[in-house]
């Protein structure tokens, strides 16, 4: 068996990494090296964690599936795991405008497929109307289930957006890019709606998510924050002073940028 990992420089990687422990006290960090074109980008980064799952994931593990294209990566690296029975539970609920690539329940079944085991779909909207009807629905046995399991997973796989022309948000039908521009005019940074210092920002969305929230993912033993794209510097420093993150998976031209965000923007928050 052949096995390639792209990632950079072992001597590079590790300066970062420790550079990431120190600063955001994560356990480790993956780094892949640059690429000029997104999806291949996205792919050696999911291929680290991937490569990450398959050493450690065993026999009654139970892993808590998020959203987005760099979470879905992770099914299509190459290599054929050994399988092993693991739950893949979905942490957040879907649109019928996400697809295979997008939705927690799809990329559930597909990890499912690589590594063994067996998929919980969380059979709700991800967004819905309002707090009202969130609440509602967080009382419904089925979907109690399935986030109770999400919250008790030992590994949580999340993909972190930015707000963009191309965010999920506006691709998911969530917000126009009206709203997405009146959403980073409040200081929103990404759609886990953090501003820059990891504190929840006020937007037309609050209150109606049916997921995992941040607080929830934070007893959770190794939350991995996946994001490739260079855009997303910004909402990767967010998550990470959070202080859930446990592992982040990223290129190195991003792990440079966010330590060059956290000194401008630590400066900004205590002058």
């Amino acid at each position: 068996m052949v096995e390639i990992n792209v990632r950079a420089n072992a001597n590079v990687a590790h300066d970062l990494e420790v550079q990431f422990q120190k600063r955001f006290g994560i356990t480790r960090l993956f780094c892949a090296v640059d690429r000029p074109d997104v999806d291949g980008q996205r792919m050696d980064v999911a291929a680290l964690v991937a490569n990450y799952l398959a050493k450690t994931l065993v026999n009654g593990s139970a892993v808590a599936v998020g959203m987005g294209r760099n979470v879905s990566a992770i099914a299509d690296a190459p290599g054929t795991p050994e399988p092993r029975d693991v739950l893949f539970a979905s942490a957040i609920g879907g649109s019928t405008l996400g697809g295979e690539s997008v939705n927690a329940d799809h990329i559930a079944r597909r990890l499912a497929a690589r590594y063994g085991g067996r998929s919980e779909t969380l059979y709700a909207p991800a967004i819905v109307a309002d707090p009202v009807m969130r609440a509602g629905l967080l009382e419904d046995e089925s979907v109690k289930r399935t986030l109770d399991r999400a919250r008790k997973a030992d590994v949580a796989l999340i993909g972190v957006g930015d707000l963009t022309e191309d965010s999920n948000m506006i691709r998911m039908g969530w917000l126009t890019p009206h709203e997405v521009s009146k959403a980073r005019a409040t200081g929103t940074i990404g759609n886990d709606f953090l501003d820059i210092q990891g504190k929840p920002s006020r937007t037309i969305v609050q209150g109606r998510v049916i997921g995992l929230t941040i607080a929830e993912l934070g007893p959770i033993q190794d939350v991995i924050v996946i994001a490739s794209e260079s855009t997303k510097s910004g909402i990767i420093l967010g998550a990470l002073r959070t202080g859930v993150v446990n592992t982040l998976a990223t290129s190195l031209s991003n792990a440079r940028a966010v330590l060059d965000l956290d000194d401008s923007t630590s400066e900004m928050a205590h002058p």
